[in-house]
Formats: C-alpha cells, structure tokens, sequence
C-alpha cells in the first residue's frame, strides 16, 4: 500500500512542498526513560545475600537499594517459557512455549513458535522511538529452526530486536560459547588462558550497543533486553572468584537452609513463623507414587550426613563454583550500571533484574562434571569426579552442583526447575528500579505477581496503551496486569487473582491466596497416568513455603482449584500434558529441511553445522572421507571435527601422520593412528566405523579403520554415545575445529594448513565409498 502524499506537487521543486511526514522515524516522548531487562539463568529465591542467601551481588544490591524487591514473583518453572512470557505479557502456553525449544511437540501450546498475535514488547518500543537490544541467551527459536538454512522468522532480529549478540539456545560453554552477532555465528578469537569469559564479553556488548547509537542520538531511549547465562551450567568461572567463598558453604546444604530463612525472616522477606519442608518431602529414590510408580532417580536430595568426606568436599566445591559464576557476572553486570551512572543515563532507567525459574536440580542428587552424561543415559562416576574436583570451573569441566543445592538455592521452597507444581520451581528473585520516578528505595513487596505481569506493567510506566494491531497483525489481549499500583502502595492488593501453571506434566493454580499441586514429578518422569495424581493444597498467605498440606481439611477448596486449573488450561491452550522420558522427548518427530540422506557433503569454507541439523551418526556405522591435496610435508590440520570436549570426534593430520579420535564423553580418547605418514599429492583420508550387531551395556560398538586412499592404515575398537556430543549447540565443521577441541593432541582451531581440502564426505549408509572424489561428483550431477 503505497504511502500517502500530503505535499504538493509542482511542475518546478520551487513551486512544490515536500511531505516527510510519513517517513520520518517514531520518536518516543521527551524525555521517555530507557529499560533494562536482565534476566539472570536458574537463580534460586534464596541465592542472592539481599534475598537472604549467601552468594554476594552488590550490582543486583545497588538496584534493589535504589528500587523494589518483589518476595512473590512467579515464573513459569522453566527457560523458554518464562522468557516468551516476559517479552510478550501472554502465558507460555498461549504463545507455545510450554516447554523449551528444543523440545517442540507440535502442539499450539508447544510449538515452539511466538505468534505474531503475541508481539514482544521490543516489537512495540521499537516502532514508538526506542532503539532495542537483545544481548545473551534468547532460546526462543525452536532447535530445527536455529541453523543458517532455515528462516530467520524466530530470532531476536526478527522480533523486534535491532541488534543482537549471544547464543540462540538454552545454554553454552562460557569459555568457548556458540555465538551469533545479528543473523551470523560468530567465533570468539580469545581462549580462556587469555582471560575469555561470555559473561564479560556480553557486559562489554551491551555498553557498545547503548554507546554506538547514543553518540548519535544522545536522547533517543533504549530497550536492552540483557541476559548472562549464569548461573545455568556449565558452572564457569575463573578460580579465584570461586575461592572467594572458601568455607562458606562447608557446613552443608541443610544449615545453608537455615540460616538463610533466618535472614529472610530478618530481612521481611518471609513472614515470621515461616517452616521449612524436610528434605525430600514425598520419601526419596525408595518412594512410590500412586499405582506404585517409583520416584524419578533424579528427583530427591542425598541428605548431607550420609555424604562421606570425599563427597562432602566435591559438593562444597560445586557450590563454591557455582556461587563464583553468579558473583562474577554480577560484576560484569555492575560494569554496565556503572556505564550507565557515568553517562547520566542510570536514573532515568527502568531496571528489571529476574531470574528465569527456581534453581537448577539439572545436576542430580550427585551433581555432574559433564552434563551431556546424563543426556546420555550414562550414570557418572562419583569417585572419579571427587578426583577432578580441582578442575571445576575451568573449561575441562561441564559441570552443575548437585540436588541438594538446589534446594538450599530455593530456600525456603521445596523443589526446584522443572517443577511447576511448587514454589521451588516457579518462584524466583525480582527487582525493579527507576530513581527518577519511582520513589520507593529499599521498598519490599509482597503481592502475588508473575512474569505475564512486566510487559502490562512497563506500558503502564512508559504510557503506553497496547497496540491494537503489531505489522498488521491483530493482537491478542495481555494475560497479565499492571504493578503500577503494587509499586506506589505497599498495601495494594494482588494485581490478578488467579494463576495457572503446567510444566512437563507437573501442574498446579493459585488463586486468592491458595494454591493446589498436583503431586506429579515432571519430565523425564514417563509416569503418565495424570487421572491417578494425588493434589495437594496450601494457603500461601498463611503458609509461604508449602510446608503444611490442607487438602483433607478442605476437599472443597480443592475440589474448587482444581476445576479452576481445567478451565484456565482451557482458555490458555495448557493441554496436552507431557511428561515423556528423555528419550522420548529428545526422538520425537519434529520438522525438517530435508530428508536423512545417505551421504552428507562438507566444505571448509561453510559455517559451523548445528548438532540438531548434522549428519546423525549415532548408533550406526559411518564413513568420514576428506579429499585432500597436500602440498607439503608439513601439511596438517583438523580434516572433520564434530562435538568437543565433552563428547565428540575428529579426523585430523599432526605432523604427517593422520589420525581419527573418537572422545567418548570427555572420559575416553578413543584414539586410531596411521602406522605410516601420509605422503604429499591427491588423497582420500577416510575413517570407517562398522558397527557390531549386538550392542554392549546398551552402547553401539564396533571397529573404526583408518583408510589413506584404499589402504588399511590403522584400526581400533571403540564404543560410542547413543544422544547427543553437545548441549550447547557445538556442531560440525571442515578444515577446523571450532570451540573446545575433540582432543588434547591440538589446539583448536588447529586449522588445516598446506595444502587443499576440497571437501569432506560422511557416509551413513552402513557402506564404504568406492570412491569418494566420484561420489562427490556424481552426486553433484544427480542434483
């Protein structure tokens, strides 16, 4: 529709009248204040020291001491869902985010995908004056959908964002993060040894986005949308933050609980007569649920006293890991506040500080050195662990804090991420401060809120009326309310009266005070009889940590919510329930770009690969074959490197010789040399994996060969994993390897030197190339 003319139009430009109006770029009001979102990663109630935890946060402090702490702010229980919910003011379901993206299901309330009906609140500033950032995790576009051949239509500069820096999944190496700069990946060029951390990195980006368009336009607001991935694992930090807090946390998870409700109750956090609820409140691993079904393996805490010295110690390490990454993100964050302050930006700011759910049980009753075991199905070795405990921290290690400290990090709360059914999970810590408007330093408030709230609220701060339409597309109503008036009157009532709440499978409502769960561990649970749960019913006014279960003394009450949560689940697309084992979860049919192929063609001038859209070699035979050219004896490099670290495998030539690593888990260099060095010219460097009919302990094992042209050059028995090399998106590439190194034998990138690769061929047919340089070609031909 082509834009309409108010000028005038004259035979001479002297006799005319220009019209720029409708060109002329959205301002925001004079004066208009600038917003900052920081959203913290699994980040339990009670971690911060001003929540009453003992993990320092003078930057998150400074905001809290210059605005409001919130003590009954709600999540979703999970990354993805929380954050859509938070950027658009809409219920996860509603926007089909019931679960994380990678983890689509197909279903409206789990696709993946935020409706155009569902605008972010960037997607409004943006069009109204406000130039708008989104710096870290975004994990807000479905797995199948985060690769340079599929469309852009879910990542963050397609939603209202006009620039960003980060990562598109749920989570990445701090020291050699998976990045994209706007619509590109981007390689980190400094290590770890250089002194690379993300969470500095990301600080230093989000200054340079409010810098690079403030010295243009010094009075033009800003939408920063500013999320570090601390303290979601891998638990990364230099070790001298973590040795900050030597002997803070020795005397065990149970005394942190304590005396951090102690200091909650001090500091009018939690009311006085607040319970705690006794460790693993529905009995353990030996519990049986109703129709006898166990309780998941992963879902309870080791209680302290039965740990032996050993353990003791790598679960104290793991805290103080832990407690390290969030206190040296909050510094990095502080250098943006301190921008800011510098800059006279800082109070004319509205600040928001959230963290995404209750913290993080990822780990375990044990905790995890490598976390992609457990995606694995492959059970850790404690001892082994208790031997590395030095390395955690530092990039040899993947690594998350145990069950236990989730629990103490969620203080006063039971449960932790995941479960949407208790505080645990979907209560967490929240800050808002604007000093120039807002007169409520230090302020305390305890109305009942949830993430659906900040979107309604910022229009309302910002005198904004919600759009109508969003690039012409209607727009649904906003599910949450405004807390202005929470804001301005300590004594206000609770914004809304009801909230719902589902989660892989697990399930609960509050409304007015009371709140009822169902008593149902959520995915990877695979107990699936959802007619059979038992709910449980609490009055939060009363009984804030759910530490006294009502249900027999008021069948109707209950009786009432859970009709409730059949209606509100109705009316916000919270069905179906889901609540599959991993494998089931992680297999599950979802779309693709194209069909699985036999041969997979790979070129050193290409970007990374993501793992999701890789060729998938798991569990069946497979050829690598590299046409190469060497043009010196000293020719070499990585020819083909997939995964890292923690679980991955490389073809590459060192100092002529050439050689296949396969690294089964971080545990295990499983590692095939050629008896010969290869010499220059034209060749095919093959490694051929055959795997054996039957697999061992449920693991697909079988013989690489080492092939230079036709000739046998080397061979060895392997076993490989059965999921995936990478949790954070580490994929495949030619000619380097990118990120962490499959082996120790180099430094990555290590790449190939001296000579030509021209490309390489991975084969899953279960058959050898022939001759891979005429496959290549033929292939060609045929397409």
């Amino acid at each position: 529709m082509a834009l309409e003319f108010w000028g005038r139009i004259g035979r001479d430009v002297r006799d005319s009248v220009p019209d720029w109006e409708p060109y002329r770029e959205p301002h925001a009001p004079s004066g208009a204040p600038n917003v900052l979102c920081i959203v913290w990663d699994d980040v339990g109630f009670g971690t911060f020291d001003f929540f009453g935890g003992r993990v320092r946060a003078p930057a998150m402090r400074r905001l809290a001491d210059t605005g409001v702490r919130f003590t009954n702010f709600h999540t979703t229980g999970l990354c993805s869902p929380t954050r859509s919910c938070l950027l658009t003011g809409r219920n996860a379901t509603s926007n089909g985010m019931a679960c994380v993206t990678e983890l689509t299901s197909g279903f409206p309330n789990c696709n993946g995908r935020m409706p155009p009906e569902n605008a972010t609140l960037a997607e409004v500033l943006v069009e109204r004056g406000w130039n708008t950032y989104c710096v870290g995790k975004w994990h807000l576009c479905p797995a199948e959908e985060s690769n340079l051949a599929s469309t852009k239509r879910h990542w963050p500069l397609a939603r209202g964002f006009e620039r960003f820096y980060g990562f598109l999944g749920g989570e990445t190496d701090q020291y050699y993060p998976q990045l994209v700069h706007d619509n590109h990946p981007h390689q980190v060029r400094r290590t770890p040894e250089q002194g690379y951390h993300l969470s500095q990195d990301l600080a230093d980006r989000a200054i340079e986005f409010i810098r690079d368009a403030k010295v243009i336009a010094p009075d033009k607001p800003w939408f920063t949308y500013l999320c570090p991935g601390a303290g979601h694992a891998p638990h990364h930090v230099p070790r001298e933050w973590a040795d900050e807090y030597r002997g803070v946390f020795d005397d065990g998870y149970e005394v942190y609980r304590e005396l951090t409700l102690r200091r909650q109750i001090e500091l009018d956090l939690m009311p006085e007569g607040t319970d705690l609820t006794p460790v693993d409140p529905h009995g353990g691993p030996d519990a049986r649920g109703p129709g006898g079904r166990p309780w998941p393996a992963g879902e309870f805490v080791r209680p302290w006293e039965s740990l032996d010295d050993g353990e003791r110690r790598l679960f104290v390490r793991m805290a103080e890991v832990f407690a390290g990454f969030v206190s040296y993100t909050d510094a990095q964050l502080g250098r943006v506040l301190d921008y800011l302050a510098e800059s006279g930006q800082l109070d004319n700011t509205i600040a928001m500080a959230v963290s995404d759910n209750g913290a993080s049980g990822d780990g375990g009753p044990n905790g995890s050195l490598n976390e992609n075991d457990f995606l694995n199905g492959v059970p850790e070795d404690l001892q082994d662990n208790v031997r590395h405990l030095d390395d955690l921290g530092g990039p040899k290690t993947y690594n998350h804090y145990p069950t236990g400290w989730a629990w103490a990090f969620g203080t006063p709360f039971k449960y932790w991420k995941r479960w949407a059914s208790y505080e645990g999970g979907i209560a967490a810590p929240m800050i808002l401060s604007w000093p120039a408007r807002l007169g409520t330093a230090g302020g305390i408030r305890h109305q009942y809120t949830h993430a659906v709230d900040i979107v309604p609220t910022l229009y309302d701060l910002l005198r904004i009326t919600p759009p109508e339409t969003v690039k012409g597309h209607p727009q649904a109503p906003l599910h949450g309310a405004s807390l202005r008036a929470v804001l301005e009157d300590p004594a206000a009532p609770d914004p809304r009266d009801t909230q719902f709440y589902v989660m892989l499978g697990s399930r609960g409502i509050w409304h007015d005070g009371w709140h009822a769960a169902a008593v149902h561990p959520p995915a990877p649970s695979g107990w699936n009889s959802f007619e059979d749960d038992v709910w449980e019913l609490y009055h939060l006014r009363e009984d804030r940590s759910e530490a006294h279960d009502l249900a027999a003394r008021h069948p109707e009450k209950l009786a009432d919510l859970k009709r409730r949560w059949e209606r509100e689940a109705e009316r916000y697309q919270g069905l179906p329930l889901d609540d599959r084992t991993a494998t089931e979860l992680f297999s599950a049919p979802r779309p693709k770009l194209s069909e699985p192929r036999d041969r997979y063609f790979y070129y050193p001038d290409c970007a990374d690969v993501p793992e999701s859209v890789a060729v998938d070699v798991r569990g069946r035979s497979y050829t690598l074959a590299a046409d190469v050219r060497l043009d010196t004896p000293e020719a070499g490099g990585v020819l083909f490197a997939h995964g890292g670290r923690f679980g991955g495998h490389s073809l590459y030539l060192l100092d002529g010789w050439l050689h296949y690593v396969y690294n089964w888990l971080g545990r295990t260099e499983q590692k095939v040399s050629s008896s010969e060095r290869v010499p220059m010219g034209d060749h095919v460097l093959s490694a051929a994996f055959r795997a054996d009919q039957r697999k061992e302990d449920g693991l697909t094992v079988g013989t690489v060969t080492l092939l230079v042209d036709d000739r046998e050059a080397g061979r060895l028995r392997i076993r490989t994993q059965p999921g995936r090399f990478a949790l954070d998106g580490e994929g495949l590439c030619v000619g380097r390897d990118s990120g962490r190194g499959v082996t120790g034998d180099y430094e990555p990138p290590f790449r190939f030197l001296g000579g030509t690769l021209r490309h390489v061929v991975v084969g899953v047919s279960g058959q050898p190339f022939a001759d891979p340089e005429r496959e290549a070609t033929g292939t060609f031909l045929r397409d």
